[in-house]
């Protein structure tokens, strides 16, 4: 339970530091000269970073051990930060931005680590509390970035970098090594060889069932993966734009901004804390997604739409509403209907395409919200949405039972 708490505690000031920036991050670009586009790229280049080296941070953590890995990904997002805080052109952007998403590659890392420090029976709780930890970091941080951005245009990154530094210096005293001993003695106590995994199984583990969910598209896994990937791909478009449309449209600066950033995480968080639950009980799983799809459909539609600010807010949190709903509906469905011995490997190629999707999504939302209008990047989600809506219609409440050939 120590050790659950320490990787409670790094893992909420690792979140904290990464939404002190991100809804700086656009405004910063605007006022070095970027266009939408180039925002939109900007915030791709974090998602790519991070699905480059999230196979490499597991194969390093798998061959020299969770903490090294953890240590030094916290430390290039230290770094990050800094050249974030003094960036006097785009480029260096793009450089923090490449480099935080290196560091953040180690999110695997860390539920690495409660598998290894956890029973297996304990798992389940101790990765829902560490996500209530990241949660908290999500809804504080934006705010302390707009806080911090009344001292200077450096003065949130130099924070965020001071407070990742603090998250060293406690994992480093406090969080141990969770895989390997010097010997070889693993938690259980018994030793044996280091695993022989390669780089190239690490990738080819997820390559190929990510091929599969494209070339078989009909099949029951695949269709729920598609789901997610397309819902994630409408969502991961707003970031990017959220700030440059609510400073475009309604005036807002960066010493504001993180508060909207607040009031989206903060719903997103309460409704995660019962409702969801009550949802999935009153409903089933399938009905609860289908129910978050159309409220992420209405949000979508109603924001570009909203006339004043105050109903701008309104509109907004109908997205974390919806969100809250769909994607944990849609990944307990995927652990239920997966193959028993895979349900590991279908959850790592969710992940997969939700990188995917927050590559693409601020890429196409950037390039419309420059060339098309600045409500465009909405009704494309929206589009998006209805194709979502409609797949999670093909999904049957639950599965067939197996049709037994009895012998007469």
């Amino acid at each position: 339970m120590k050790r659950l708490s320490v990787l409670m505690a790094v893992a909420f000031v690792d979140m904290m530091g990464l939404m002190i920036i991100w809804p700086l991050l656009p405004l910063y670009a605007n006022n070095l000269g970027a266009s939408a586009t180039v925002v939109g790229l900007l915030a791709a280049s974090f998602p790519v970073a991070q699905l480059v080296a999230s196979p490499v941070w597991g194969y390093v953590s798998d061959r020299y051990g969770r903490r090294p890995a953890l240590l030094v990904g916290l430390g290039a997002s230290a770094f990050a930060y800094v050249v974030f805080g003094f960036a006097h052109t785009v480029w260096l952007l793009f450089v923090s931005r490449f480099v935080q998403g290196l560091g953040g590659g180690t999110t695997g890392v860390v539920q690495a680590y409660v598998a290894d420090a956890m029973l297996p029976r304990e798992r389940a709780k101790a990765l829902g509390w560490l996500s209530a930890a990241t949660s908290a970091g999500v809804i504080i941080g934006p705010a302390i970035g707009s806080f911090m951005h009344r001292f200077g245009e450096a003065a949130p990154g130099l924070f965020a970098s001071a407070l990742v530094l603090v998250n060293v210096a406690f994992a480093w005293k406090w969080l141990p090594e969770s895989r390997w001993s010097q010997a070889g003695v693993t938690r259980t106590g018994r030793e044996g060889p280091r695993p022989s995994v390669t780089l190239g199984d690490a990738v080819r583990n997820i390559v190929q069932p990510a091929v599969r969910v494209v070339a078989d598209p009909t099949r029951p896994i695949s269709l729920l993966i598609w789901i997610y990937a397309l819902a994630m791909l409408a969502f991961n478009a707003l970031p990017p734009i959220f700030s440059l449309y609510l400073h475009d449209r309604f005036a807002i600066t960066a010493d504001q901004i993180g508060f909207f950033f607040m009031v989206f995480g903060a719903v997103g968080v309460l409704m995660r804390t019962a409702p969801v639950g009550w949802f999935n009980a009153k409903l089933g799983e399938v009905r609860t997604m289908q129910v978050g799809t159309l409220l992420l459909l209405a949000g979508f539609i109603l924001v570009p739409l909203a006339p004043t600010l105050t109903l701008f807010v309104c509109a907004q949190i109908l997205l974390p509403l919806g969100t809250a709903l769909l994607f944990p509906a849609n990944s307990a469905l995927v652990s239920h209907r997966a193959h028993h011995d895979e349900i590991g490997l279908t959850l790592g190629v969710q992940q997969t395409y939700r990188g995917l999707a927050a590559i693409v999504g601020p890429v196409y939302a950037g390039g419309a919200y420059q060339s098309l209008g600045q409500h465009i990047p909405f009704f494309i989600s929206a589009a998006i949405i209805v194709v979502v809506a409609y797949l999670t219609l093909r999904i049957p409440e639950q599965d067939r039972p197996p049709q037994v050939a009895v012998s007469t």
